[in-house]
């Protein structure tokens, strides 16, 4: 049971709710609902819990490690594990994965010095390098259904975005970290001793190339990727289906309803189009910034066909404020949990780092 409501996702029903006074439920509302994008986000969530449960991230994230000198290096690692790693195992997952262990390595490598800047950087890793795939986040899925583009055309949007991205990073992490300390040896004895079962992680990995396919659209039909995932799960280890993000999958469903309810009333619509027209990129930034860029997809995808600015726009504007994108909280829980009394710097030196890199982000839209 949820100790409480999620916040995002009772605003989604608010809206969706108060909608419906105004366009009156019925068949209509089916047609709203994406249920390609909602089966195959599902999909991925339970395909990568059921990494997580065979600690396949952790065993890489430790290989990785093992090779590490200086300090520098350390944090390096520790960075670009959640800029790669959210490319194909989204944001969210990338974080819940690798901030509780660059926790634990920094601590036991007694670099507790550069906590707050490691986890800050990890989390824009996380958001700036799944933005470049279209599995790497919610709405980039989403819209990558919405506009039928092809993988190419989608990479070849966010490429150099994602590369200015990996640059500053580099940079940054230069600058912060480069006259660190040498990392205690103490860090070899954290790799993971008990790596899953061979034959599950190998299933595993047999349906996220399924679902790679379903994504591309190449042989495999979403329906079919589902009932598939659900029934190898449910065989193998069905606790893992109940590890999937619903939350999410709701939230999803109210803002389709809410957007759906919007686009049948005339006045509304022509006003949301007029004003979003040629400014998607500017008011997903600006909206993103106060109710994080997901809803900020739905809710303005409804109203543009302009989806190749929407999707550079929701990316970047996942930077700013610490809910502009709701995968920076879970670094911001994680990190406050162990260390609630530093919580002022953290929101500190996480805001002027994010607003570094948004601005720079934005420098090159305009360059463009």
């Amino acid at each position: 049971m949820l100790k409480k409501i999620d916040k995002v996702l009772l605003i989604s029903w608010i809206l969706a709710i108060i909608s419906a006074f105004f366009v009156h439920p019925g068949k209509e509302y089916i047609s709203y609902i994406d249920f390609r994008s909602l089966g195959i986000l599902w999909g991925l969530m339970v395909i990568i819990q059921g990494f997580k449960e065979n600690s396949v991230f952790e065993k890489i994230a430790s290989a990785l490690l093992s090779k590490v000198k200086k300090g520098w290096h350390l944090v390096a690692v520790l960075v670009f594990m959640c800029f790669l790693g959210s490319m194909l195992i989204t944001n969210d997952v990338a974080l819940i994965t690798f901030v509780p262990f660059a926790i634990m390595i920094l601590h036991n490598c007694d670099m507790e010095d550069m906590m707050i800047p490691v986890i800050v950087l990890q989390t824009i890793a996380a958001n700036l390098g799944s933005m470049l795939t279209p599995i790497g986040n919610p709405q980039n899925l989403y819209l990558y259904g919405l506009a039928g583009m092809g993988l190419t055309q989608f990479v070849a949007t966010m490429l150099p975005y994602s590369l200015l991205s990996a640059i500053m990073l580099f940079c940054t992490i230069i600058v912060i970290s480069f006259k660190s300390v040498t990392p205690s040896a103490k860090n070899s004895t954290l790799v993971t001793k008990n790596f899953g079962s061979k034959i599950q992680i190998l299933i595993y990995s047999i349906l996220f190339i399924i679902a790679i396919l379903t994504v591309l659209r190449i042989f495999v039909p979403w329906y079919i990727f589902v009932i598939v995932v659900l029934l190898v799960i449910f065989g193998m280890d069905y606790k893992i289906l109940f590890r999937a993000d619903y939350v999410l999958l709701l939230t999803f469903i109210g803002f389709f309803v809410f957007t759906g309810n919007m686009g049948k009333i005339s006045i509304i619509s022509e006003f949301f189009r007029n004003t979003i027209n040629e400014k998607e990129f500017a008011i997903s930034i600006i909206l993103s910034q106060f109710i994080s860029n997901v809803p900020a997809t739905l809710m303005l995808s409804g109203f543009t066909k302009n989806y190749k600015e929407l999707l550079v726009g929701v990316n970047v504007g996942g930077l700013g404020t610490l809910i502009a994108s709701m995968a920076s909280l879970i670094s911001f829980k994680a990190y406050t949990k162990e260390y609630r009394e530093n919580t002022g710097k953290y929101v500190l030196i996480f805001t002027l780092l994010n607003i570094f890199f948004l601005i720079m982000l934005v420098i090159l839209k305009l360059i463009l």
